[in-house]
């Protein structure tokens, strides 16, 4: 069962249907009226094109509609989490592998307190997925899925594997959920940015932006005493001081950064085009909130939070780099 039939979910529940899984989406109606009509296209800057029929997949609005499932995975935004966990409460079975496939920290903390007699796993999605008309799901960047180690996942390998989804387990998935925040920090950038996510990337000073808010969050991460883990091709540190460096030298020393679909955008970004809440709290929040934590000022990803939720009341506007580089700079003074 994917409970959350969204862009990531729709992705990864159809490259398991694909391998021959009996897959089942809960989602939206209109979502699943969709791909109902016109069935799956997955496909990726690899190349790589899957056709799934409607016939292959069973969809439901609901998890009680869903029947029992061996393996449960929520994709659903963080601020549902406990109501996604709640609405599973009673419907599956002890024992039942329930992965928490979402961004932030703390997810699955929260799906275990309410599903106490489940195997609840933490998990995340290192790609991004682009959602086109006509049940077509593209994964615009290179990435696998990674889980939380467990002994119960060796009875899915086989599919998982067939799947080619590139599911990996990690003893301290953590410090790999820390390490996955930093780079989401880019995405409300490039949702303020109105570009697509290379675009961005490739500019001087939306990547001076994206340094400041990662600095300021390492050195929170820093004296909470957290390791976030080695995603990049550098060490987090090293890359927080690549990013500000002239647009050609980033492309010569880090172009596999820009290893990016063209259409490629954040899902902050496609939240705030359709008028959805984002996920800003698990993201500049959750470094707000380990500041304070830690007794530590956090103004930039303060400042940045602020301006996402100003854009998701109404005040949207396209932010220049320039404009975006001199407002954060500007918090970053009135902080110290």
């Amino acid at each position: 069962m994917v409970l959350g039939a969204g862009s990531i979910g729709v992705y990864v529940g159809g490259k398991l249907a694909a391998a021959g899984a009996e897959v089942t989406f809960v989602g939206r109606p209109r979502m699943l009226d969709e791909i109902t009509a016109a069935g799956l296209r997955l496909t990726d800057l690899d190349g790589q094109d899957v056709r799934v029929g409607p016939d292959a997949f069973r969809t439901a609005t609901s998890a009680a509609e869903a029947g029992a499932a061996d393996l449960v995975l929520i994709t659903v935004k963080s601020g549902d989490t406990e109501r996604a966990a709640h609405e599973l409460s009673g419907l599956v079975q002890p024992g039942t592998v329930v992965i928490s496939l979402q961004n932030g920290i703390g997810n699955d903390a929260v799906i275990r307190e309410i599903l106490p007699a489940c195997v609840v796993l933490g998990g995340m999605v290192m790609f991004n997925v682009v959602h086109h008309d006509g049940g077509r799901f593209h994964r615009g960047t290179a990435g696998g899925i990674a889980v939380a180690s467990d002994p119960v996942l060796e009875r899915f390998a086989p599919l998982l594997g067939k799947s080619g989804l590139d599911v990996k387990q990690y003893p301290d998935l953590l410090s790999v959920q820390w390490a996955k925040l930093l780079l989401n920090l880019n995405n409300p950038i490039n949702a303020l940015s109105g570009r697509p996510l290379r675009e961005e990337l490739a500019n001087r000073d939306y990547r001076r932006c994206l340094a400041l808010i990662q600095r300021e969050a390492l050195d929170a991460m820093t004296r909470a005493r957290i390791s976030p883990a080695r995603l990049t091709v550098l060490p987090p540190e090293v890359m927080v001081r690549l990013l500000t460096v002239p647009d050609a030298v980033f492309r010569r020393v880090a172009g596999k950064v820009l290893a990016i679909d063209p259409v490629a955008r954040s899902s902050m970004a496609d939240d705030l085009a359709a008028g959805r809440k984002t996920e800003i709290a698990w993201l500049c929040g959750e470094i707000v909130s380990l500041g304070a934590m830690v007794g530590m000022p956090t103004p930039v990803n303060a400042r940045l939070a602020e301006l996402i939720g100003a854009a998701e009341n109404g005040d949207r506007r396209t932010w220049s780099g320039p404009e975006l580089l001199a407002e954060l700079r500007a918090a970053a003074g009135a902080g110290g």
